[in-house]
């Protein structure tokens, strides 16, 4: 296949799949304030694809992480074709969509990893992976960052229980609702959305500059083009307008009864730790951290508990995201290995693929106005107004 029809073909899906990264991390942001009603769903997903937008626009670290450390090209010796990027993508984009039919938030980031490692170890040989660099920013983060955001989510928690108690003259503790802890979250999932923005549309951007590199058309070790950051910031805010109501129902209900102060505690540090992650070119998983944060806000709450079932399913896809978005990756890379025919296989392939997952996710629909636990788990945090008692002139009621 003509080199410029590869690139172009190659540009288009990474665009796709940085939409399917859009409404598949969704619930990163806004799935504890919506459970809690501080927001309600369809504005919450319009806040998150403005200020994803935003934040594609303030870094770039993680993308030259991917276009330039991931897998070795240029100057050490590898030349990484655009047929191997365009199989590495087809990976990560059946995983994702594969996942979010299941309801299931796995990460976008590892299987966009996973589909690219299948793909040039298959194309090319184990010598393409940069192994360094897979290990240090990325293995190690996904295992430290939901840990440490966990651990500062279960603390946050208890600090806002503790600080906000009541208790009467004889010191016995008063029933306290919390309730504006709501305002905070609007603030503080604002934040994990402009952070989500400032990590994941980076990885496209890495993926595009890497296929211009491979084409001859960017040189080895520039960052990404302005066309570029704007065409991944689009892509991925019109994804998360669209949503992702099956994963924001798992999050948000599935794996802890929220309140806000639990949700107020866990956004705080899923924002913390993906924003210190952007500025240190880690391409972390930011559904890795706000799962974690949520479990560990579950944990500080005296008289919640945490569902392990659900918990355990996650961790599970968690596990399973590298090798399955590389095992996809890498039979593409098989059949892309036949020339024209074989790309326009994967392609033809891929698409029947997609379509028929959201054929099947119509059966059992899933959206703003009947994700009913999340709409129930808002009616359950709405504490009443206490009247105000009335003074008269002489200081009675």
């Amino acid at each position: 296949m003509d080199i410029t029809a590869m690139i172009v073909l190659v540009i288009v899906l990474a665009l796709f799949f940085d939409f399917t990264n859009g409404f598949h991390d969704t619930a990163n942001a806004m799935a504890t304030p919506i459970a809690t009603g501080a927001i309600t769903p369809r504005k919450a997903v319009a806040l998150a694809a403005v200020l994803n937008l935003v934040g594609a626009f303030l870094s770039t670290e993680v993308a030259k992480t991917i276009s330039g450390g991931l897998i070795r090209e240029g100057e050490q010796g590898i030349h990484i074709t655009p047929e191997v990027i365009f199989a590495g993508l087809m990976g990560a984009v059946m995983w994702n969509m594969f996942t979010w039919l299941r309801g299931l938030p796995s990460s976008s980031s590892h299987a966009l990893f996973g589909g690219l490692i299948g793909a040039a170890v298959v194309g090319m040989g184990l010598h393409a992976v940069n192994f360094e660099t897979l290990v240090a920013k990325v293995i190690l983060p996904a295992v430290a960052a939901p840990i440490i955001a966990g651990f500062a989510a279960w603390l946050t928690t208890r600090m806002a229980y503790a600080l906000t108690a009541r208790r009467d003259a004889e010191g016995t503790k008063l029933r306290q609702g919390r309730g504006t802890f709501r305002v905070g979250q609007v603030f503080t999932s604002s934040l994990v959305a402009l952070s989500h923005g400032t990590n994941d549309a980076q990885k496209t951007m890495g993926i595009i500059t890497l296929v211009l590199i491979a084409g001859g058309e960017q040189q080895v070790g520039t960052g990404p083009h302005l066309w570029v950051i704007a065409a991944c910031a689009a892509a991925i805010a019109v994804g998360t307008y669209a949503g992702g109501w099956r994963i924001i129902r798992t999050l948000g209900t599935g794996l802890t009864e929220v309140r806000p102060a639990q949700g107020f505690s866990a956004e705080s540090s899923t924002a913390a730790a993906i924003l210190a992650s952007s500025h240190l070119g880690f391409a972390l998983s930011t559904t890795q951290v706000a799962s974690g944060s949520v479990i560990g806000s579950g944990l500080g709450r005296r008289g919640t508990s945490v569902r392990w079932g659900t918990a355990g399913r996650i961790a599970l896809g968690w596990v399973l995201t590298l090798p399955a978005a590389a095992l996809v990756g890498g039979l593409a890379a098989l059949l892309i290995a036949l020339g024209t025919p074989g790309v326009l296989a994967t392609a033809v392939l891929g698409t029947i693929a997609v379509v028929w997952m959201f054929v099947v996710s119509q059966r059992q629909k899933v959206a703003h106005h009947n994700v009913v636990e999340v709409e129930e788990a808002g009616e359950a945090v709405a504490f009443p107004r206490r009247k105000r008692r009335r003074f008269t002139s002489r200081g009675t009621a």
